[in-house]
């Protein structure tokens, strides 16, 4: 290892030779001004041809009832509440990435915040479509407001936990947008005094006629802390009430007070391997691998290994209470995942989501670009399965063995759960075509600031002065470690 007065240490954040500012603007918005590619076309249409796929079985769900679904009188939930928990658990990444790392100064969030946000946006899209469906007459959605009417009290019942998830959630989506949507009006501007035409006066009206000025930045930066101070609480909130949609019932298997912690960090779990799924394709195929660098990646897989641990914590912890508990009943709950007819749900939760998380410890696998994006899907799959076995595994026996019941799902069930994944890419899809989807503004403020931090390292431990470190100031701009013997031999 070469000593500290050889050579300095940085965080590459931005690769490549020489980047300037006129770089980031050219690289950030060419997706957006030119043409897509064959790669986008080709997601784009499998991605369609999901969200259609998505359209019919949702309109045949509400042309025939919930009976279309596979649910039974024993199992009430199934896939439509697992793929609700799943996607809020996806969306949970976007407000971690943008609200927390803002206010612990991390700049490695600046070159991913944006993706992770519409992540969020598009994920809550997606699992407030199963809470729609699930209730079989979604127009009557209006009821579970507490709006006054006319005809006596329609106020919902505050005691319960689905009406918790009601404002949880719809907060959740409102800051989220509008944190989203404000980071965006820069970088909007950005695009509008560039563009002509008709796109020159869509982006005007977008972004809100920034001007750029000293002022409109500080108000910006003050907007943003601000936005970043509401959002925080609610990354620990909104799949806390989830959680409690299980945790307030007597059902073996749910009635426990592990599932808030649990289910945050397994949602942070599968949040961030869904950004690392989506963001290891995007920086391949739109060419941003100068600014979604290597040490994004084995910092995102490294919190993918944290709480991928703290979740396999929680189900030892699950088990040690259903043995010290001495209840039969919760005993029975956690053994038939083991030995009941949905084992192999449990082992695929228990191997995606422990055992292979695991190889994240080596250093080789965490910088590995093919691996990491493998086992980014893998999480999320035993993610899902994870909300199966907490749900289905659960229902399927309970209390009364007359009442035990088997579920299977329909061709309608599947087709609603591939399709919203269809209905997700295809709105991050468009999102990467029409908007940038790396904050310009913020990747910037990085270019400064790891120009000045290498040149203070340079002087403080390479031995050069001020006036030797700007001769070389275009090899400092390049952010690769800088071996100060290279720069005494020049």
């Amino acid at each position: 290892m070469a000593s500290h007065s050889e050579s300095i240490i940085r965080e590459p954040l931005i690769t490549g030779e020489n980047i300037t500012y006129a770089q980031i603007t050219n690289d950030v918005l060419r997706p957006v001004e030119n043409m897509p590619g064959k790669a986008w076309w080709i997601g784009f249409t499998v991605a369609s041809l999901g969200a259609c796929l998505w359209v019919f079985a949702i309109s045949y769900t509400f042309w025939n009832g919930l009976g279309a679904w596979g649910l039974n009188k024993t199992v009430g939930w199934a896939w439509d509440i697992t793929g609700f928990v799943w996607w809020v658990g996806i969306g949970h990444a976007g407000t971690l990435i943008s609200a927390i790392l803002l206010l612990f100064r991390q700049n490695w969030r600046n070159s991913i915040n944006r993706s992770a946000e519409a992540m969020t946006i598009f994920a809550v899209i997606c699992a407030a479509t199963y809470i729609l469906a699930h209730m079989g007459r979604p127009w009557m959605a209006l009821f579970s407001l507490p709006i006054p009417n006319q005809y006596g009290s329609l106020w919902v019942n505050f005691n319960s936990p689905l009406i918790w998830d009601v404002f949880a959630i719809s907060t959740y989506f409102s800051v989220s947008l509008v944190f989203w949507y404000t980071g965006l009006l820069p970088d909007l501007a950005t695009i509008r005094d560039r563009a002509t035409g008709i796109r020159q006066k869509i982006y005007s009206v977008l972004s809100f006629g920034w001007t750029g000025s000293v002022k409109t930045w500080q108000r910006f930066e003050t907007v943003c802390l601000i936005l970043a101070g509401i959002s925080t609480p609610l990354v620990l909130s909104v799949h806390t009430i989830v959680s409690m949609d299980f945790a307030t019932s007597l059902e073996p298997g749910w009635h426990t007070t592990i599932f808030p912690p649990y289910f945050v960090a397994g949602a942070i779990f599968s949040g961030f391997a869904m950004v690392q799924t989506l963001l290891l394709v995007t920086r391949k195929v739109l060419g941003l691998e100068n600014y979604i660098t290597m040490f994004h990646i084995e910092a995102m897989n490294k919190i993918i290994l944290l709480t991928g641990s703290i979740v396999g914590v929680a189900y030892l912890t699950e088990f040690f209470i259903a043995y010290y508990s001495a209840g039969e009943y919760e005993q029975y709950t956690f053994l038939n995942r083991f030995i009941g007819p949905y084992w192999w749900a449990g082992c695929m939760m228990y191997g995606c989501n422990v055992l292979m998380t695991q190889l994240m410890w080596f250093k080789k696998i965490r910088t590995n670009i093919p691996i990491s994006w493998v086992l980014s899907i893998v999480v999320n799959i035993g993610m899902w399965f994870e909300r199966f076995v907490i749900i289905v595994v659960s229902l399927h026996r309970d209390f009364v063995p007359s009442s035990w019941a088997m579920f299977y799902p329909t061709w309608v069930d599947v087709s609603v759960f591939i399709g919203s994944i269809g209905l997700f890419f295809t709105m991050f899809l468009l999102f990467i075509r029409v908007l940038p989807s790396i904050a310009m503004a913020e990747v910037k403020l990085i270019l400064k600031s790891s120009s000045e931090q290498a040149k203070k390292k340079l002087i403080a431990h390479g031995g050069l002065d001020s006036e030797q470190v700007d001769f070389y100031k275009d090899a400092l701009t390049s952010f690769d470690s800088v071996n100060i013997k290279d720069y005494k031999k020049a």
